[in-house]
């Protein structure tokens, strides 16, 4: 589905961004991954390669809200690449800390990555996107719909997330890119993995579907919405959470 497309996608060590990073190469796409750290991108792209050794990939470890390390980024990935299709604003921090607690620096870390970083990546970007008529694609979350009891800064940097989102598309319609956001529900990460069944059972019953999701069920809806197969859809946040909504 996305043969010879070229892909840089934050936050692609760990988690959900691994598995996009793993599903956007079996679909044929030469992918960028970045992460925080040399350390955890050696150690995916190890993993990746251990897979498939001929997987066309590689890492940088940039300063997401760094115009002058995100420009240095896309300019290494065209010079190995010939191209940009795809931008994926993957990465982020998450908050459960009740306001009463919060510190200001841990509010600026949270706004800082999960909106100046995903703004940043996406205006260097975009003259690479207008060359290839490309896509950005950011990753919401579905407390941007619903909100959470504690860590307000989170939800909050997702309702931000989800505007940029809206009124990005609207921006560069006219330029042939589309933009559209990907809100995942409960995931099997590491994080949810260490949780007491105390905890998980009654998340589970919520979600009419019976299960909660797998980082392959929100990488294919990332696959979906950077391939061809969704070109008239821009300025969509789908959310992959199991619920039935009106």
């Amino acid at each position: 589905m996305l043969q010879d497309k070229v892909a840089v996608i934050s936050g692609g060590t760990r988690g959900i961004g691994f598995e996009i990073v793993r599903v956007f190469l079996e679909n044929g796409a030469k992918v960028v991954l970045l992460g925080s750290r040399e350390e955890t991108i050696l150690h995916a792209l190890n993993q990746l390669k251990q897979e498939n050794e001929s997987y066309p990939v590689i890492g940088f470890a940039p300063d997401l809200t760094s115009e002058e390390e995100m420009s240095n980024v896309f300019l290494k990935t065209k010079e190995a690449f010939g191209k940009i299709d795809i931008l994926i604003n993957n990465a982020g921090l998450s908050s459960s800390t009740p306001i009463e607690n919060y510190t200001m620096e841990e509010y600026d870390s949270l706004v800082n990555l999960n909106i100046k970083g995903v703004f940043v990546s996406s205006k260097v970007a975009i003259p690479y996107l207008k060359e290839t008529k490309g896509v950005i694609l950011n990753t919401s979350s579905m407390v941007s719909k619903y909100g959470q009891p504690s860590g307000i800064i989170y939800p909050t940097s997702k309702f931000a997330v989800n505007g940029l989102t809206l009124s990005l598309a609207r921006e560069l319609a006219k330029d042939g890119i589309r933009v559209n956001a990907v809100a995942p529900g409960i995931t099997e990460t590491d994080m949810v993995k260490n949780l007491s069944n105390e905890m998980i059972e009654p998340l589970i019953k919520s979600i009419p579907m019976g299960r909660i999701g797998t980082p392959r069920d929100i990488a294919n809806a990332f696959l979906f919405l950077s391939s061809d197969m969704s070109s008239y859809i821009t300025g969509e946040i789908l959310h992959v959470d199991g619920l039935a909504r009106s």
